[in-house]
């Protein structure tokens, strides 16, 4: 199979990189600056992207032309926790955090996708990793105002483009990796991104158009919305 893989440089992308090449699969590696670790891999690098910016995804357009996407993952993504105190005495900063969230997480994983849409069948599978904070029903503890509503966007914006590519049969998935120790999280967790990549594979593994769009946690526990 063919895979694609954003935010590939680290954390959980590299993990994807990492397991679907060993299982012989080819990966398509698309970060905004490969590391080391990533450039002794045997995979295709697509190197100094932002998925943010327009004329990047034509490039990666462009240099994925002529291949069938079995498998997109669109796993970059950028956390900031903005408290209450902080959009009341610095909203602009506030603001311009948000913004930056809301285009990195949201708005950029669904242009991608529709942009590589014309390469994909009936057979291919589109995921997104979200994550449960951008639960409504779930948020107990408030906070991280742009991280959870651009997570909430990217869940609303997934599950469109699963209904409106159901007819093409194919399927999307909205997976939450759980609480992984990577440089986001700066290394707090529960599991290692090794681990859940290992679950959020199976669940790819098992992802058809009869559970595409639903909200999953990477072992498998179906989320609220």
């Amino acid at each position: 199979m063919n895979v694609v893989i954003t935010g590939a440089s680290g954390g959980i992308g590299l993990a994807f990189v990492k397991q679907y090449s060993l299982r012989g699969d080819k990966v398509f590696a698309i970060c905004r600056k490969a590391n080391a670790e990533l450039a002794q891999l045997d995979v295709t690098i697509i190197d100094k992207m932002d998925i943010t910016k327009a004329a990047n995804i034509s490039q990666i357009v462009q240099q994925l032309k002529g291949i069938h996407i079995d498998i997109l993952i669109n796993n970059a993504g950028l956390l900031n926790n903005e408290s209450l105190d902080s959009l009341i005495n610095d909203p602009l900063s506030a603001r311009n955090e948000i913004n930056s969230q809301f285009q990195v997480n949201a708005l950029a994983p669904l242009l991608l996708s529709s942009s590589l849409i014309a390469q994909m069948d009936s057979h291919s599978k589109i995921i997104f990793i979200t994550s449960r904070m951008g639960s409504i029903d779930d948020n107990t503890s408030g906070g991280y105002y742009g991280y959870r509503m651009s997570k909430a966007a990217l869940n609303a914006g997934a599950k469109s483009l699963a209904v409106d590519l159901e007819p093409r049969k194919i399927a999307v998935g909205i997976f939450h990796p759980g609480y992984v120790i990577t440089k986001m999280t700066r290394f707090t967790g529960d599991m290692t991104a090794e681990e859940s990549v290992s679950g959020l594979i199976r669940q790819i593994d098992t992802l058809t158009l009869e559970n595409s769009a639903h909200f999953y946690h990477s072992n498998g526990e179906k989320l609220p919305w």
